[in-house]
């Protein structure tokens, strides 16, 4: 029975978000039950994707993530995959009717990762729409459940958050992507004479959009506004973090917040939403 292996395929997509990210997995847990797995299926495929760019480096990446695009979308149209995780994705893009454009500029963005790049503002902001505002999308069209009005009323605040988020792991993983995969998503800075003025510049950036993306989780339906709070308290702190090294510093290690200080962020995060004071 096909519904053993689409049950099959969304522990696969939930198994895949909690190895990858601990910081994700305790926001989708706190995000109401009838919307968990959907997060968990659209996660798994964004981290499929990510990582053919960022891990694959002995494999032919770019025939990887062409192949994986082409089965993205033939299992969309069929209705079925034997990629569990794509089997589990191509479940929600087609319940939830999620814009098949959302997918394509993501995809785009995991193909600027393939190539060096030199970031102008322009292709900065692309990258950005596609590697992090299009998934806060997704995700709001499943918490949204087919309201277009909602959808579209809280549809600039996602893409803010997703912004902010992609923004701030951009400065948690400067060290490694300028030394290790040779980026820059920067535009107009030279991570070799990375300096406190720039880093500020950026970080007034990120603190512009997280202050607009709160006003949007206030508004979200009572089933995700927990976990996205929760997502958002967590970046908040790693973004303060952040903040209060140095530019020479971040560009030698990567900043992280322990686990036990994330069961804190939860614990905190839901007392503020019970008490209402978000």
């Amino acid at each position: 029975m096909k519904e053993i292996f689409d049950q099959l395929s969304e522990e696969c997509s939930k198994l895949t978000t909690k190895r990858y990210s601990t910081s994700f997995s305790l926001g989708i847990y706190f995000l109401s039950r009838e919307v968990r797995q959907p997060i968990y299926s659209i996660y798994g495929f964004v981290r499929l994707a990510d990582e053919i760019v960022d891990s694959f480096h002995q494999f032919d990446k770019k025939y990887l993530l062409d192949k994986f695009s082409a089965d993205t979308f033939e299992a969309i149209k069929m209705g079925i995959s034997l990629n569990p995780v794509l089997n589990s994705f191509q479940k929600v893009i087609n319940q939830y009717q999620i814009d098949h454009q959302l997918i394509h500029l993501f995809l785009k963005s995991m193909e600027m990762d393939l190539n060096e790049q030199n970031y102008t503002p322009a292709l900065y902001n692309a990258y950005v729409l596609g590697s992090a505002e299009v998934v806060g999308l997704m995700c709001l069209k499943v918490f949204t459940k087919g309201d277009e009005e909602e959808y579209e009323r809280l549809k600039p605040y996602a893409m803010k958050l997703g912004s902010a988020f992609q923004k701030v792991n951009f400065l948690r993983d400067v060290k490694a992507d300028h030394q290790a995969l040779n980026r820059n998503y920067f535009p107009n800075v030279d991570l070799a004479l990375f300096c406190d003025n720039q880093k500020k510049q950026i970080e007034e950036e990120i603190e512009s959009e997280f202050t607009e993306a709160l006003i949007g989780i206030k508004m979200l339906p009572s089933c995700s506004r927990n976990g996205v709070y929760l997502a958002y308290i967590y970046y908040r702190k790693l973004f303060n973090k952040i903040k209060g090294l140095t530019a020479e510093r971040i560009m030698t290690e990567r900043i992280r917040i322990p686990n036990h200080h994330k069961i804190g962020l939860m614990f905190d995060s839901v007392i503020r939403h019970k008490l209402n004071v978000i």
